[in-house]
């Protein structure tokens, strides 16, 4: 079982800046690829970014890359999303998640179904 517990949410101006962080209970967390999606109002969840299990292959949506870099420190249980260049359209709640299915995987994946461990969100609002 691995727990996630998202922080560093919150209210920024468009054009700032939002770390979030995803903390992982578990030893096991270490194995695993993690993901970060995201609902906005009136939307489906959709695939924010991923990173395989070492952290040296990544993958991002295209409405957030060239803005948004994913990261983990395994050391410390823990995956990172930097928001950069802030937008309107990236209001939503944010989800981090584990594909807890497999261990060691070299590729990161973008597909909701292959995790299965979720946290429960952390909210992000951008101002025009």
């Amino acid at each position: 079982q691995v727990q996630l517990v998202e922080s560093g949410g919150g209210l920024v101006q468009a054009g700032g800046s939002l770390r979030l962080s995803c903390a992982a209970s578990g030893r096991a967390y270490r194995s695993y690829r993690m993901g970060w999606f995201r609902t906005a109002p009136g939307k489906e969840r959709e695939f924010v970014a991923a990173i395989n299990w070492s952290g040296g292959s990544t993958d991002y949506a295209h409405s957030v890359k060239g803005r948004f870099t994913i990261s983990r420190d395994n050391a410390k249980n823990t995956v990172y999303l930097q928001m950069n260049s802030l937008k309107s359209e990236d209001t939503a709640v944010y989800y981090c998640a584990a594909d807890g299915r497999y261990n060691y995987r070299d590729y990161p994946t973008s597909l909701m179904d292959e995790y299965d461990y979720w946290g429960q969100g952390t909210q992000v609002t951008v101002s025009a």
